[in-house]
């Protein structure tokens, strides 16, 4: 059963070296992340599971060990999923950039508290299926607690990396109430195809946490909800 959640946003301008000079406009959301990894902790959960948007097609899981960098964006910064597990050198693939600030994040608190994977999932995957394949994780055998990493929309204003959509101001606002309020109905019922021309890149992995919590009785709390950049970001937790 789902025990917390923990909602973050995911762009790599969280890690201070990649921001560099604008780090400190980050900091309240780092800080409100830092936070709500705090009530995973405080859950004791069995298993904690990082949810994340990626490039590649359905979902691909990432075990612990897994390695990433933030070399694509001119740092030479590594991260690893977690701190137990074998390095799966032979994997193949390296944390996708979500799954990667989720890793530098949990660096930060040093979590030990539970075992952990890393789940990403393509930004096309329907909301049903989204909602299917968290009722999964959530298996009634153990305590699940999610991370899940993503953005509002990209369109809040004239410099956003999607150009001002009056439309996004809109989205961005019912999808903090549903994480304020921990409605999954709300999250499940967001539109994808609004969702994508809006950049909105958190929308599958929301709605793999509202299928995950589908009558776990959880509450919700909303720590952060800016758009620095043009860009929605939302801090929340579910506990």
């Amino acid at each position: 059963m789902l025990v917390a959640a923990a909602v973050c946003p995911c762009p790599p301008l969280l890690v201070p070296e990649v921001a560099a000079g604008a780090a400190p406009e980050l900091d309240g959301a780092r800080a409100a992340c830092l936070d709500a990894l705090g009530v995973l902790a405080a859950a004791r959960p069995d298993r904690l599971v990082i949810v994340g948007p990626a490039e590649e097609g359905g979902h691909v899981p990432y075990p612990e060990g897994t390695r990433g960098s933030f070399r694509g964006f001119g740092v030479d910064v590594g991260v690893r999923l977690g701190t137990g597990g074998a390095d799966p050198a032979g994997f193949g693939r390296e944390l996708p950039p979500a799954l990667a600030v989720a890793a530098w994040l949990l660096e930060r608190t040093d979590w030990a508290d539970a075992p952990l994977e890393g789940l990403g999932v393509a930004e096309s995957l329907a909301p049903e299926r989204c909602a299917a394949l968290g009722a999964e994780l959530a298996g009634p055998d153990e305590r699940v607690a999610l991370l899940v990493m993503g953005d509002a929309s990209a369109c809040r204003t004239l410099k956003a990396p999607g150009y001002l959509d009056e439309r996004a101001a809109g989205f961005d606002a019912e999808v903090a109430r549903a994480l304020a309020a921990a409605d999954t109905a709300g999250l499940k019922a967001l539109d994808a195809d609004l969702a994508r021309e809006l950049k909105a890149c958190g929308r599958a992995p929301w709605q793999i946490m509202a299928g995950a919590a589908e009558g776990a009785g959880l509450s919700g709390a909303l720590l952060y909800d800016d758009a620095p950049y043009g860009v929605g970001y939302l801090v929340a937790a579910w506990s």
